[in-house]
């Protein structure tokens, strides 16, 4: 089991949900949710939500940047959706994404959201030994 290297990148989004658009924003992330699911490139995605302070975060598993670059280009529409109900308030990623993704995270202007990169230092996953079972 190799504890030093592993291409898996984590992204933590925490959205701040928009008064009045509590409702819209569950059935928008309802149906990412499940286009994710059936087409997604994610080995892992949960969504969760703080009611009483408005906030939701979502945590989505990526194998690589190639799968990252997938799940935007098929995404694009759902992704649209969710954001007609919040705005993001944080977003950050764990692991070494390459620069395009970095890039993506910000607008031409050079205006972003909040966002950080972490660099992996050490771990292990059991994703693939599962998927063998």
């Amino acid at each position: 089991m190799d504890t030093t290297s592993s291409g898996t990148i984590l992204f933590r989004n925490t959205m701040r949900i928009t008064d009045g658009h509590l409702d819209g924003f569950r059935s928008a992330i309802a149906q990412a949710v499940a286009f994710a699911q059936e087409h997604g490139p994610q080995l892992m995605v949960e969504v969760f939500i703080d009611e009483e302070r408005m906030l939701a975060h979502s945590f989505q598993l990526y194998r690589d940047s190639e799968a990252i670059r997938t799940h935007w280009r098929l995404s694009d529409p759902y992704i649209r959706e969710v954001m007609e109900h919040c705005t993001v308030e944080r977003f950050e990623v764990f692991g070494e994404p390459d620069h395009d993704i970095v890039a993506a995270l910000k607008t031409p202007g050079g205006e972003s959201f909040p966002f950080t990169v972490s660099p992996r230092l050490a771990g292990f996953n059991r994703l693939e030994e599962s998927e063998l079972e």
